[in-house]
């Protein structure tokens, strides 16, 4: 498995951007698929998006398409996630996700990597 560590998190306004970026270590994140997802308390883990090895192949839940991006830079060995228009709905524990995969297609399950979390918290 390959371990990740997100960063980026904090407190803003809604309308605000930020930027959330997931460091991998262990393994090149190349020969992964990698998802970005979030939980609020008392609710299971929502799939946010997921970028394929090739970078070009991209998924979004409907609620962040046209605010949130997701890219990867392989030779970082790290994923981001640029949060533009943020909502309070938005707020949550963001988590990053690595799925070891031969395929370039997206998908939304089968992470088998997890980081431990941000924090990100959208006030009004």
């Amino acid at each position: 498995q390959v371990k990740l560590a997100e960063s980026g998190g904090g407190l803003v306004q809604t309308g605000d951007s930020l930027k959330l970026s997931c460091e991998a270590s262990g393994r090149p994140l190349s020969n992964h698929a990698m998802g970005w997802f979030r939980q609020v308390p008392g609710k299971g883990r929502e799939f946010v998006a997921v970028i394929g090895r090739h970078p070009g192949n991209t998924d979004y839940v409907d609620s962040v398409k046209g605010r949130f991006i997701i890219t990867r830079d392989n030779a970082k060995n790290t994923v981001y996630l640029q949060m533009n228009n943020l909502k309070p709905e938005d707020t949550a524990i963001y988590y990053c996700a690595a799925k070891f995969t031969f395929s370039t297609q997206t998908t939304r399950t089968g992470f088998d990597s997890w980081g431990q979390g941000t924090q990100v918290t959208v006030s009004s």
